[in-house]
């Protein structure tokens, strides 16, 4: 029986694993005294691997970086936030590859091992003597301590409202290996992949064909598995880089050592993915959705991801009101196989609805007790099958309304 690798959560970012220094600083891309300029440097290139947006509509850096992820190498990532650089066509995508060049002759290191990532917003151009500037003073202020990781972390930030660390350590072939990542993703999140800026370090040995299986793996049930509003970005991006500073034998293939590390991974993935649906604009929630008992798992998805997405779930939420049948609703137009009489639907542990028994006054008064915590589970049993899932989202309340109604001034 293959037992399992023990994964331990530790403080840290991006900078937990060893190999790696990383600065945030101020430029003024939109405005004036915040960080919004992050370097993110090896101390020599790594393996790596990436994912992107499936938007038709892709920003800038996505299409740059495409091509720089065929080379499955990586050294250096520039990343601003204020500033999307989408639909900016061909100016935008000479602007992204300049900001690359650039920081390449900063560093003095190959341009081919560039990333450069946008957050903001569409349909501008960057400011690009200002980015420079940035990327310049970023280049000067690199280090390995927590605060540059914080520094990092604080840059990518748009409508956040706190930063988003996660780190994680696992014993493979006797040497401690860390994974440690940033992110950002507050709105405009659905997968595939959600919407964010994600940059994950590592100091395992890893090859990147495994370590692009790895990250695929990975995303599939952390990344991919959070909604907030159902839109889906021009700028997702996803790095990962491993520096091989761990001193691990090269992970080349399948087995104990690479299932150890996948572990360790989606251990950081699903920390920065739960985190950003908890930021979700707005929320005063953070909410797990679970389908159970489906005909498939996908369908098990379809279904969960459906309430996620939901409206009308997400603002009963926001008023505490276990409406069950928004939720059985969801379900229903899903896609999903469903049998009503069948179905059970639970806030935390307490029943709202079970195979056709509604909730009467005293489960009501229970229900009202689950609803006022800052996190909530859903789940939906169908009783038809064994496929399952598990969607992160959150409420929607009355400041999504407001922050988005007025972002690009």
């Amino acid at each position: 029986m293959k037992r399992a690798a023990k994964v331990g959560k530790i403080e840290g970012g991006v900078l937990a694993a060893k190999g790696f220094r990383a600065a945030g600083v101020g430029a003024s891309i939109k405005y004036k005294g915040r960080n919004d300029v992050a370097l993110i440097v090896a101390d020599a290139p790594c393996s790596a691997a990436a994912v992107f947006t499936t938007n038709k509509v892709a920003a800038a850096p996505v299409i740059y970086d495409r091509m720089i992820a065929k080379g499955g190498r990586l050294q250096a990532i520039l990343a601003n936030s204020g500033c999307a650089n989408a639909c900016t066509g061909e100016a935008g995508l000479k602007d992204a590859e300049l900001s690359a060049l650039a920081t390449a002759g900063e560093l003095g290191i190959d341009p081919r091992h560039v990333m450069v990532a946008s957050t903001g917003v569409i349909g501008r151009r960057l400011p690009m003597p200002r980015l420079l500037a940035g990327m310049k003073n970023a280049a000067a202020a690199l280090g390995t301590s927590t605060d540059h990781a914080m520094a990092a972390a604080r840059a990518i930030m748009t409508t956040d409202t706190k930063p988003k660390q996660a780190a994680a350590r696992v014993t493979i072939g006797g040497r401690k290996v860390v994974v440690g990542g940033m992110a950002k993703g507050s709105g405009m999140i659905e997968p595939n992949m959600a919407t964010m800026l994600a940059f994950i370090t590592t100091d395992a040995a890893v090859s990147p064909a495994m370590l692009r299986r790895a990250v695929r793996l990975a995303v599939a049930h952390s990344f991919n598995r959070i909604v907030v509003d159902g839109d889906e970005s021009t700028n997702d991006s996803l790095f990962v880089m491993a520096s091989g500073k761990a001193g691990n034998a090269a992970i080349e293939k399948a087995g104990e050592d690479f299932d150890a590390f996948l572990a360790a991974l989606e251990a950081v993935a699903v920390s920065l993915a739960r985190q950003m649906a908890a930021d979700g604009e707005g929320a005063t929630k953070f909410v797990t959705v679970r389908v159970r008992g489906a005909r498939t798992e996908r369908d098990a998805e379809r279904a969960a991801r459906a309430i996620a997405k939901s409206p009308l779930a997400k603002t009963s939420w926001f008023g505490k009101d276990p409406n069950w049948g928004r939720v059985l609703a969801a379900v229903g137009y899903s896609g999903a196989d469903v049998v009503d009489m069948k179905a059970e639907v639970f806030y935390g542990k307490e029943w709202a609805f079970r195979r056709g028994e509604v909730a009467g006054e005293k489960q009501l008064a229970r229900l009202a007790k689950v609803m006022e915590a800052p996190e909530l589970d859903i789940t939906v049993d169908l009783h038809i099958g064994e496929g399952s899932a598990e969607i992160y989202t959150c409420d929607f309340s009355v400041d999504y309304v407001h922050i988005n109604a007025d972002y690009t001034t």
